[in-house]
């Protein structure tokens, strides 16, 4: 988020996608509850300029997925010109069914590594923002690297630690 925040790519998504990632967390993360993920969802959508694409409904059954529940992904990404669909899961996201539509999946810690290669101190402040918002447990710099070293972003990690100045003198 804070990426998109500091305007370094164009954050799309769709009110699908919010229920999807929302199920998950509820899933994965008992301790939160649904009011809370819902205001960070309105959150997402108030202050990403353009991020919620609506329209690309009728896209679903054109397209062919290994699961068919991705497809509103792509018909999403397609819609609204996205050229990189940005997902741990590229075994659902094949580049032959991608190809057709100037669509590509990228992983998570690629992208992240683009961008640091693009503007590699917005990508330093952006991360340390977002390691400061984190209230609730607090998290020292080196326990938000662990963070996201275990959501598997470990290029991304070294890198930090390389090129930011608050990451790569850790405090104790």
């Amino acid at each position: 988020m804070w990426l998109a925040l500091r305007d370094l790519f164009k954050a799309k998504w769709t009110e699908e996608i919010h229920s999807e990632w929302i199920r998950n967390v509820l899933k994965n993360r008992p301790d939160l509850t649904l009011e809370q993920l819902t205001r960070t969802k309105n959150l997402m959508n108030a202050n990403v300029r353009d991020c919620l694409v609506t329209g690309y409904e009728s896209l679903i059954t054109t397209i062919n997925l290994p699961d068919p529940d991705d497809r509103h992904v792509l018909a999403a990404a397609i819609h609204s010109q996205a050229n990189i669909i940005v997902t741990f899961n590229l075994s659902d996201f094949p580049a032959k069914a991608l190809q057709p539509y100037g669509v590509e999946a990228v992983h998570p810690d690629e992208f992240i590594q683009d961008l640091i290669d693009l503007n590699s101190e917005a990508v330093c402040t952006a991360a340390q923002k977002q390691r400061q918002t984190l209230k609730n447990p607090p998290k020292t710099q080196a326990e938000y690297l662990d963070t996201l070293l275990n959501t598997g972003l470990k290029q991304t990690v070294a890198t930090l630690k390389l090129v930011c100045v608050e990451f790569n003198k850790l405090e104790p």
